[in-house]
């Protein structure tokens, strides 16, 4: 038998889930994570949630379940971090498709419980929009939380929901979230972190890279990207908070008013009417607005990559933070992948080294 965990919002929930795993039934335990293939633009440049049929090499053990391994690609435009996360997490990765709703949502999650021999659901989230009311001013992204939620409420499934890092996706604040999460269950530890450091390595996810560091002891002010405020990490940060899936459901008007669905743009239609805002139009927005891909260009000197950063922690600095994610360092600074690998490799091997893994230290001298 294997545990089932559901990715609430895909990225970094993912990874997330795969520590809540560790942390409650040890990470040698198998389990598979079912999620979406929702990523950025940086990682994917089409709008929106990609479905199966925008992948190559997927297996599929039984109806309506498909399984990404390190072989499974993503059909050009797209572009999708879930194949090389495949093959950097324990537990097995499966994906969720919403495109035809929660009905086929649901159809996934009961398949994929039946092939595991799983008689419940763990649902993970980082940062706690899955409990979002919808009109929180600074929410953003709910729905893939809510029709996750959906989904599990009619797979008729007993589920949990696990809130890690209450806040530190930086949409609802921590302090609107835990009147409605009430005490935290637990708290991960370091060695719940041990199987998903390395991925941040290369994976932009920053919620989650702000929580393995919390859960290794890192504490203080950290910039993101794309945030209209800095996060704090602090003894609060790595902590877990477990509802039941009723409990949560009634907390999200999102997920209650969702129930039935069986299409996305539907789905879309719902979040209009409920949160005022559908996230994958915004992404079409902002997908319009970017830039052609700029060619290649020649690799910059290292020295010049190097002086570039230290401008830019300086400027860091005065704004009163301690901490940076790698996903700001490259794309503030318009980094390519050689060289923010070069510039990691002098940040951490210099003394004192600036690596706070999984974030960047901003020195307090330079």
């Amino acid at each position: 038998m294997k545990r089932l965990l559901i990715a609430a919002g895909g990225g970094g929930d993912a990874i997330t889930a795969a520590m809540v795993h560790a942390a409650l039934h040890g990470a040698h335990t198998p389990a598979l994570v079912l999620t979406y293939a929702w990523e950025r633009l940086v990682v994917d440049p089409v709008p929106g949630p990609r479905g199966t049929a925008d992948f190559t090499g997927l297996d599929r053990p039984a109806p309506h379940l498909a399984l990404v391994t390190p072989r499974t690609a993503p059909r050009a435009p797209a572009g999708s971090l879930l194949p090389r996360l495949a093959g950097g997490l324990r537990p097995a990765l499966g994906m969720l498709d919403p495109y035809e709703g929660v009905v086929g949502l649901t159809r996934q999650i009961q398949a994929a419980a039946r092939w595991c021999g799983a008689d419940r659901v763990d649902l993970v989230d980082v940062g706690g929009d899955i409990v979002a009311r919808g009109d929180e001013p600074t929410l953003r992204s709910p729905l893939g939380d809510a029709l996750a939620l959906a989904a599990c409420a009619a797979s008729g499934l007993p589920t949990d929901v696990y809130v890690a890092g209450p806040g530190l996706d930086n949409e609802v604040p921590r302090a609107v979230l835990e009147p409605r999460l009430g005490d935290p269950a637990f708290a991960l530890a370091s060695e719940d972190t041990e199987g998903v450091l390395p991925v941040f390595d290369w994976h932009p996810s920053e919620a989650g890279a702000m929580l393995v560091a919390a859960a290794r002891g890192v504490r203080g002010v950290c910039g993101t990207r794309d945030a209209p405020a800095p996060v704090v990490l602090d003894d609060a940060s790595h902590q877990v908070h477990r509802l039941t899936g009723d409990e949560a459901l009634r907390l999200s008007p999102l997920a209650r008013a969702l129930a039935g669905c069986s299409a996305l743009e539907a789905a879309e239609e719902v979040s209009y009417t409920v949160c005022g805002f559908s996230e994958i139009e915004r992404e079409r927005r902002r997908a319009a607005a970017l830039p052609a891909p700029p060619g290649p260009r020649p690799a910059a000197d290292a020295g010049d990559v190097l002086e570039r950063y230290l401008a830019f922690e300086r400027a860091l600095r005065a704004e009163g933070l301690g901490y940076v994610t790698t996903r700001r360092i490259t794309e503030e600074l318009d980094l390519t992948a050689s060289e923010a690998d070069t510039l990691h490799r002098s940040l951490a091997g210099g003394s004192p080294t600036r690596r706070a893994a999984p974030l960047w230290r901003l020195a307090a001298e330079l």
